[in-house]
């Protein structure tokens, strides 16, 4: 696993140990990157379930003025902080929080933070945290105008179209996994 684009072009990055996270690839990184394209730079970015840090590291590699690292996980927080220790990014740049992504998205609202980009990637083998997951970012106050949600699920899992502020725009499988990405229901959206 290495970062693939940017200021840390090439950096190796390491998982946490066991089987607990699933790494994404980086075929399904540069494709997830292609499609938020150049967006990322000056973004503000929150990695959700964050396991190694790859894909927030990426939005830092490429331009991102903020990631914020949500893991409940020690180990995987660790993780984190040594990959972006090995990619010399400011620590400005990022915040990396071991808590509990429900308790953390409450913590967020109250601070008023709001995101441009949103990547949820939730463990596969809890089916229901998916639609836990989904319908709390519908109801958080915590996009920008604009702002979108990507989420990483099991290859062919379905998801809803369209929540309350949610509406589905893109739907790509990758190997054994699907990207969902949902933008904020406003009329003038333009993707």
């Amino acid at each position: 696993m290495r970062v693939i684009s940017g200021t840390a072009k090439g950096k190796r990055l390491k998982a946490p140990p066991g089987m607990t996270t699933r790494p994404v690839t980086d075929m399904v990184k540069e494709a997830l990157y292609n499609v938020l394209g150049f967006d990322v730079v000056g973004s503000l970015f929150l990695d959700l379930f964050a396991g190694s840090g790859s894909i927030g590291i990426e939005a830092l590699s490429r331009g991102a003025n903020l990631v914020i690292f949500i893991d409940r996980d020690a180990r995987a927080t660790q993780v984190i902080k040594g990959n972006l220790d090995n990619c010399g990014f400011d620590r400005k740049l990022y915040e990396v929080h071991r808590n509990d992504v429900f308790k953390a998205l409450d913590i967020l609202q109250k601070r008023k933070v709001k995101f441009d980009f949103i990547y949820i990637d939730p463990p596969f083998t809890d089916e229901e945290i998916f639609g836990r997951i989904l319908h709390r970012m519908d109801a958080a106050d915590i996009m920008k105008h604009q702002g979108r949600v990507i989420i990483r699920t099991r290859r062919k899992k379905i998801l809803p179209e369209d929540l309350k502020n949610l509406r589905k725009y893109r739907v790509n499988d990758y190997g054994e996994s699907t990207l969902h990405y949902y933008y904020r229901n406003e009329e003038d959206i333009n993707i």
